[in-house]
């Protein structure tokens, strides 16, 4: 009979807090638009990227592909935040309100449940004007960490 070894996940993030933080800041994609982690929590991360004009669709607001990309990087933020490899599952987006070029989007993800192999959670996206665009999100838990976990129990 095997046993299953519990691992303290908040331990693990606040030991590995520096490590994580750098994983997720060098993402290429989010690099690539400029996308900014600004805050990491157990569970929780915020983000923003400013609109520029190669971000704007054809009616001259922000591209619906910007608005869903920050939310889905501060998503991947926040349930990686314990050094557990995690992945989307289901995205669903509901986009409110127009963004335009120079706003600054700032998305923030809260971890609503999670369990050793699942993980739900509400993302809401802003600009100074308010509410832009909200998501729920469901993360597939990986057994893998990408921290070390030797150690923490």
């Amino acid at each position: 009979m095997t046993t299953k070894r519990l691992i303290d996940e908040q331990a693990l993030h606040q030991k590995h807090y520096a490590e994580i933080c750098e994983k997720l800041k060098q993402d290429p994609f989010a690099q690539f638009l400029g996308i900014k982690l600004i805050e990491l929590g157990e569970g929780t991360a915020t983000a923003e990227v400013t609109v520029a004009e190669h971000m704007l669709n054809a009616h001259g607001t922000a591209h619906g592909a910007i608005i869903f990309s920050l939310a889905d990087f501060v998503f991947a933020a926040a349930c990686n935040s314990y050094g557990k490899t995690s992945v989307a599952l289901s995205m669903n987006i509901g986009f409110l309100a127009a963004a335009m070029k120079g706003n600054r989007l700032v998305a923030t993800a809260t971890e609503e449940k999670k369990n050793n192999r699942t993980a739900w959670y509400r993302i809401r996206v802003e600009t100074e004007h308010g509410l832009v665009a909200t998501l729920d999100a469901l993360a597939y838990r990986k057994s893998d960490y990408f921290v070390e976990i030797e150690g923490n129990e």
